[in-house]
């Protein structure tokens, strides 16, 4: 069975983990330019200034897309390559990378799905306070003001953030990511509330400035709590989990959508976190909450979960030998079914799965090619959930593999591979992984499997929601 004949076949990548050129064409620097030069914050001493060299061989790794039969690409655009101060001036060579970028793609075929943040942060506004300063929603705004207005005759799909639980949580509470601080939990929630500000106006300013009316959506981490058994007990644990605020971490779901999506924080939360809350408006919220057209999920991995007896949920472990990645995530393939079902049934907005993929062991062999037979298993595994989810009546519009190439994979360098393509960082050489070669074939048959028997037995899920849409959207 194929998937819709619409259906958005891609695969993703960002500005600061492929581009390089980190001292060209008049860019600015950005939090993780500093990052990289905190010693032992980063493997081996690795930095972006080269990454995947994609400034300059631009034009070759488009050919590799349309090679594999992309029907999008999803980029990111640097905020300081176009700001190089985060205000203020433009930096014109920016633009005509992106205009050439874009321009590229689009005669190729391909459609671009554009990222405006992922986590490059402007140096100069980080140390202005970054997103602890009250300004920074401003600062944001302004930055998509110039690109609505210059590329918005030809971008049709945006998105706003990328992962805001890593970058704040990563970045600003676990100081394991750039810009590497280690806050107090109210300044941590006091930057998590200017960014989902910073979104909500960065949605407006597309509205308004964009030529083409453009699709809008935004790309926080999918928390995937899941039923470790059918039983309606576990299905109702695991979805309670999954929409829960009720722990101070900010590996919720709720905490960052709710506001985005229904226009407030969570009850739970904010008891959660009392006076660590900062003070927020009704206007604010009302700037927060703006009509979205989609939302993207980035998912990897997720958690059993069983009934606890009492209406919560507890841990399944995993049993010893179960697979993992080269990241030592563990492979779980239902997360793309239950991931969506979940936050389909609480938003009802249309899906993307913006990030998908695993890190192998990858390298070239003697015979030239890149073998890896785990990343497709992997992906087939994960597409057989995602198509049931479909079939449950989820509006799943399309599905981006993490990532086009190896690249620059943040605090761990470049010694995760999760790319379609391998790279040789010394030479640059772009081959062609075994898996790339698979996805194509997938895309050219829209995700048609003669041996696909999809003999997991499926829950009925969405169908039990579409009866109480009420109930579940007042949990």
């Amino acid at each position: 069975m194929a998937y819709p004949k619409h259906f958005v076949w891609g695969a993703a990548a960002a500005a600061y983990q492929i581009e390089g050129g980190a001292r060209e064409g008049g860019r600015g620097r950005c939090v993780w330019d500093m990052f990289c030069r905190k010693d032992g914050a980063v493997f081996a001493g690795h930095t972006g200034d080269v990454a995947c060299d994609h400034y300059h061989r631009w034009r070759d790794d488009i050919a590799i897309m349309k090679e594999l039969g992309l029907k999008a690409y999803r980029l990111s655009f640097s905020w300081p390559r176009i700001l190089p101060a985060g205000v203020g001036e433009v930096n014109q060579r920016g633009l005509e990378f992106y205009d050439q970028l874009i321009d590229g793609l689009l005669a190729a075929g391909i459609t671009p799905y554009v990222t405006l943040f992922h986590w490059d942060y402007p140096y100069d506004l980080y140390c202005q306070g970054g997103w602890l300063n009250a300004a920074s929603p401003g600062w944001f705004a302004q930055y998509t003001q110039v690109v609505a207005r210059h590329f918005g005759d030809r971008v049709k799909h945006w998105i706003t953030l990328n992962e805001p639980q890593c970058f704040i949580g990563l970045g600003h509470r676990d100081g394991v990511q750039a810009p590497g601080l280690k806050l107090a939990w109210m300044d941590v929630l006091r930057a998590l509330h200017h960014t989902l500000i910073a979104h909500g106006r960065s949605v407006q300013v597309l509205r308004e400035r964009c030529e083409i009316s453009p699709v809008i959506g935004w790309a926080p981490v999918g928390i995937v709590p899941y039923p470790a058994t059918n039983d309606p007990s576990d299905v109702e644990a695991a979805r309670h989990r999954a929409t829960a605020a009720d722990q101070k971490t900010l590996w919720s779901n709720t905490l960052f959508s709710d506001p985005v999506c229904l226009g407030h924080y969570p009850e739970d939360a904010l008891r959660t976190w009392g006076r660590d809350f900062p003070k927020f408006t009704q206007a604010e919220m009302d700037q927060i909450h703006q009509r979205i057209d989609f939302y993207g999920m980035n998912i990897y991995q997720g958690t059993p979960v069983k009934s606890d007896g009492n209406g919560g949920a507890v841990n399944v472990a995993a049993a010893p030998g179960s697979p993992i990645n080269a990241y030592q995530w563990p492979v779980e393939p239902p997360s793309l079914y239950w991931g969506p079902c979940f936050i389909y049934e609480r938003y009802k907005l249309p899906i993307y799965i913006t990030e998908n993929g695993m890190s192998c062991l990858d390298w070239v062999a003697l015979d030239g090619s890149v073998h890896d037979p785990q990343r497709i298993d992997f992906t087939r595994r994960y597409l057989r959930e995602l198509r049931r989810a479909i079939d449950a009546g989820v509006d799943v519009c399309g599905y981006f593999h993490w990532s086009l190439m190896d690249n620059f994979e943040w605090a761990d360098g470049y010694r995760q591979r999760f790319g379609l393509v391998h790279v040789d960082y010394q030479t640059q050489k772009r081959t062609i992984k075994d898996s790339g070669h698979w996805y194509a074939r997938h895309i050219r048959s829209n995700g048609s499997e003669p041996e696909d028997d999809l003999a997991t037995p499926r829950v009925e899920v969405m169908t039990h929601v579409a009866a109480r849409p009420q109930a579940v959207m007042g949990q």
